[in-house]
């Protein structure tokens, strides 16, 4: 499928914009293992191609195992992901499936266990960009590279 347009090109200022949001969260303290996990998970729930491989590609250079990356999207059953990560992909598949109607106390009280308000503040930022992300991406039928 090809593209429909460079929205780079179309839109150099909005694009500059949501590089500088990149800089803020990846500056944040969050780890890199983490903010990698919920960027694909976030990918996989919207059916984000590009963005399942460069996140991926980005694990893989931040030393997460094949293993983890294979099992994200069964978060739950597999044994090699920590309870701040499970934490973290649960809020993420949370704010990413919105329109689901769902009583999310228990996903925030487990988020509120094991992050600080300036951690769930930060990963919930992430979380609404790479939605931002993946909607440009799969609008505009951007292609894995």
């Amino acid at each position: 499928m090809k593209a429909r347009f460079d929205f780079f090109k179309a839109s150099p200022d909005a694009m500059k914009h949501l590089f500088g949001c990149k800089k803020v969260y990846d500056a944040s303290g969050l780890e890199p293992r983490l903010m990698r996990l919920v960027e694909l998970r976030a990918s996989q729930i919207n059916g984000c191609a590009f963005c399942m491989h460069m996140h991926a590609g980005d694990a893989r250079k931040n030393g997460v195992p094949d293993e983890v990356l294979d099992t994200v999207g069964g978060w739950r059953e597999a044994p090699w992901f920590s309870e701040r990560e499970r934490a973290a992909l649960a809020w993420t598949e949370r704010l990413t499936r919105l329109a689901e109607p769902v009583d999310d106390s228990r996903d925030y009280e487990r988020l509120a266990t094991h992050f600080t308000e300036k951690e769930r503040t930060d990963l919930t930022y992430l979380i609404a960009m790479i939605n931002v992300w993946n909607r440009f991406s799969v609008g505009f039928r951007r292609e894995p590279e």
